[in-house]
Parts: structure tokens; sequence; C-alpha cells
């Protein structure tokens, strides 16, 4: 076959094909062999020939890869480097360029300022809320409230208990004694 004949650019789309003279090769024969069109005898063998050693090479390289990929796995595994480790220190790797790139540290950045915002309009909330409870329970009705409590409780329990006189829950009382309710 003359090379000048066949388009060997694996890239093309025409590749390995002849341009001219194979439009009517016949099917494969009983025997699953074709007779090479354009080519002697002596050429057909040939090729035949440098095929079968084309597929042998690849043969070898496939084995001889499959062996460079045992050999690999078992230096990994002597090392300790199994693919759990190998993918955690991927993560890891990766997390840390996204901590040094810019968008991260102005993401970071931001969320700071936003949690700072945050916490201090907590704390507001937080100062309005004690501010309210302090007024309400200085209110007169929370303390007629804890007045008819103390006295509900005095009924139930009794006037004096252990000795201990009952007072109202308004009186002053020692701090350990003056819970809210």
């Amino acid at each position: 076959m003359d090379s000048a004949n066949q388009d060997i650019n694996l890239n093309s789309p025409n590749k390995g094909l002849v341009s001219e003279g194979i439009r009517d090769v016949p099917a494969e024969g009983a025997m699953g062999t074709t007779e090479p069109v354009g080519l002697t005898e002596e050429e057909a063998e040939e090729m035949k020939n440098e095929l079968a050693k084309v597929e042998e090479e690849i043969t070898t390289l496939r084995q001889v890869l499959a062996a460079k990929e045992r050999h690999a796995s078992e230096i990994k595994r002597k090392l300790g480097l199994t693919p759990l480790n190998e993918l955690k220190q991927n993560l890891t790797k990766s997390w840390q360029d996204v901590q040094t790139s810019s968008a991260y540290k102005k993401t970071q950045e931001t969320l700071a300022q936003a949690g700072q915002k945050t916490s201090a309009a907590l704390n507001t909330v937080g100062s309005a809320i004690s501010r309210k409870f302090g007024d309400m329970r200085n209110s007169a009705t929370f303390k007629s409230f804890e007045d008819r409590v103390g006295s509900i409780k005095s009924k139930v329990i009794g006037g004096k208990e252990n000795g201990e006189e009952v007072h109202s829950p308004t009186e002053e009382k020692p701090m350990q004694d003056k819970a809210p309710f």
C-alpha cells in the first residue's frame, strides 16, 4: 500500500482511510479473512507481521503498566498512604488553597463584620428585655401579684414552719431567699 494514499494523522477525521480504491471491498469470507485490495501477497504478509508485532508490544506495555501500578500500590501501602489518607491530604491542601485565596479572605472578613453587628444587635435586644423585666418586676401590678402568691403560699403551707416566719415576697429578705418566683 502506498503511504501517500493513507491519512495517518490521528487527529484527522479521515484517519486511517485510504483515499481511493477501497469503495468495493468484499465482505469477510467464510474463513474470516479478506483479500487486501491493491496489495501484493508479500506486502499483505509484511503488514500482518507488523500488526502482530504492534499488538504484542501493546500487550507487553499493558502488562508492564499493570506491574508498575501494583508496585506503586505496594510502596504506598508500606508508606501508609492509603486512598483515604491521599484523599485527606488532597482535601487539606485544597482547604489551605481556599483559605489563602482572596475571595475566601474577603468572605471571612464580611462574615466577621456581620457576626459583630449581629452580636451587638442581640446584646441591645437582651438589654432591652432585661430592662423591661426589671421595670415589670418593680411595677405595682407585679408586686400585687407577688403578694397574692405569697398569701396563697402561706395559706397552703401554714403560718409558720420549722420556726421560720413567712414573709411577703416583696419584703426585704436575705439574698439567698430572693428568688423571683
